[in-house]
């Protein structure tokens, strides 16, 4: 990082700093949105000056949001009458500005997995083809496994955190299984990026670590739904049946294939009634209020609400948009709402983790664990590439990323009450690093490749 890009980092944190400060007087409490305005100006500021550095070295802008949300967290250790974002790292989350902000950031991860949802069709999972399957079952299956194998050589017993939480008989089983299951995530945008610059996004390589992260995030999103389902009988003293945990998965596939069927059949004939309104910004709000219904229904039924945003993703193509008077897409339309939300969410988590917490050697241990099994389960999904003259190495590379997945799947387990601070900065640090290596080592082993084979 040189200089100027210090300074500019400085600056944004000092404006942050000054609002927090300020926000912790006496003269911030006048109005109850006053702490909740001066949290955002703090947050958003962070988010894109860490956003705007971080870009310009060439890595993912999520990381700079990560980053810019631990200084704001952690500025308390600098000055113990900093505390404004403490309330934001209390679980649960009760003070009513802090509530808000936790409002907006799970608002934020439902844009998200909507415009995500947006970025693939139903026909582009249609033609992924057996080599993106196999990758995607292989990335979610070992990544699961060796996750499951780290929790259980470092968690030996229930953290103090969550001691008083849980009931009794909670087991440390539903621990090792949620953090297999943050494995299981993978975000493959920073690896089109780089496939992107380099002219090779039409490569074989390409397409099937693109169609292998559709199914991925599929398959991720059910085994997301049946671990958060077994937590929650747990939590209510339940042992959850295995026939329970087929219905659960047969819920979440009808609920996706369902809604995928059916939709392609109805959103169309909904889509032209709609277009007939002339009212303002009826495109917008006709595609939030599918992502939202989705959402709200997935939620309903016992899946994450995440799972529905990117159902609804999926189901609204282009297409379905063309009799609307707006002469623009819809991801230009929805991309504004996104800039604004979705920063807050990664910014929160960053807030959420807790610096002191990597003085402890078992918190270091257990993310350099996590970190070695997110990278190996991921080589390992490479062998299920089917076909001659394939980068192997360059397709595992490119699955490794867990990016903003691993943190939405994290930031449920806090919810759930079965990843305390110590874990949850684990899975940070190991999120950062898989974020952060995948970029220049990915386009190494390309350059190795077309020199072995020029």
């Amino acid at each position: 990082m040189n200089i100027k890009h210090l300074r500019f980092f400085t600056i944004a944190v000092i404006l942050g700093t000054v609002a927090t400060a300020w926000a912790s007087s006496e003269h911030g409490h006048i109005d109850p949105i006053t702490p909740v305005l001066l949290a955002l100006i703090a947050i958003l500021v962070v988010a894109k000056a860490g956003g705007e550095i971080f870009e310009r070295l060439g890595m993912p802008a999520v990381l700079g949001e990560l980053v810019g949300g631990m200084l704001l967290g952690n500025i308390i250790l600098l000055n113990p009458e900093w505390s404004f974002f403490e309330p934001l790292r209390i679980d649960p989350i009760e003070t009513h500005w802090a509530v808000m902000i936790d409002g907006l950031a799970r608002l934020g991860v439902i844009v998200l997995l909507f415009e995500v949802g947006l970025e693939s069709t139903v026909q582009g999972m249609r033609r992924v083809g057996l080599s993106s399957f196999l990758v995607a079952v292989y990335g979610v299956v070992a990544p699961f496994i060796l996750g499951y194998g780290v929790s259980w050589i470092f968690i030996k017993e229930l953290p103090a955190q969550l001691a008083g939480i849980v009931p009794e008989g909670f087991s440390l089983h539903y621990i090792h299984l949620f953090i297999g299951a943050v494995l299981c995530a993978t975000s493959v945008g920073i690896t089109a990026r780089v496939f992107q610059d380099l002219g090779r996004l039409q490569t074989k390589e390409a397409q099937i670590i693109l169609g292998a992260a559709v199914i991925d995030d599929v398959l991720g999103l059910i085994i997301l739904a049946v671990v958060s389902g077994i937590i929650t009988a747990a939590e209510i003293g339940q042992a959850m049946q295995v026939g329970s945990i087929i219905t659960l998965i047969g819920v979440a596939v009808i609920f996706l294939g369902g809604s995928l069927a059916i939709g392609i059949y109805i959103v169309p004939q909904i889509m032209r009634q709609l277009a007939r309104l002339r009212t303002a910004g009826i495109m917008l709000i006709s595609a939030l209020l599918f992502a939202f219904a989705l959402s709200y229904l997935a939620s309903s039924i016992g899946l994450a609400a995440i799972v529905g945003a990117f159902a609804a993703g999926l189901l609204l193509e282009e297409v379905h948009f063309h009799g609307f008077r707006d002469e623009i897409t819809i991801h230009q339309l929805i991309r504004p709402v996104g800039t604004f939300l979705v920063p807050i969410f990664f910014v929160l988590m960053g807030i959420q983790v807790r610096l002191e917490t990597f003085a402890n050697l078992s918190v270091l241990g257990i993310a350099a664990g996590l970190t070695i099994a997110a990278i190996i389960g991921k080589q390992i999904c490479s062998l299920g590439a089917i076909g001659k003259g394939l980068d192997l190495i360059s397709i595992g590379i490119g699955m490794i990323p867990r990016g903003e997945v691993g943190l939405i799947f994290a930031s449920i387990g806090r919810s759930l009450n079965v990843v305390d601070d110590a874990t949850f900065s684990a899975i940070v640090i190991m999120v950062i690093i898989t974020t952060l290596v995948t970029p220049p080592v990915l386009k190494v082993t390309l350059a190795h490749w077309d020199k072995k084979h020029s």
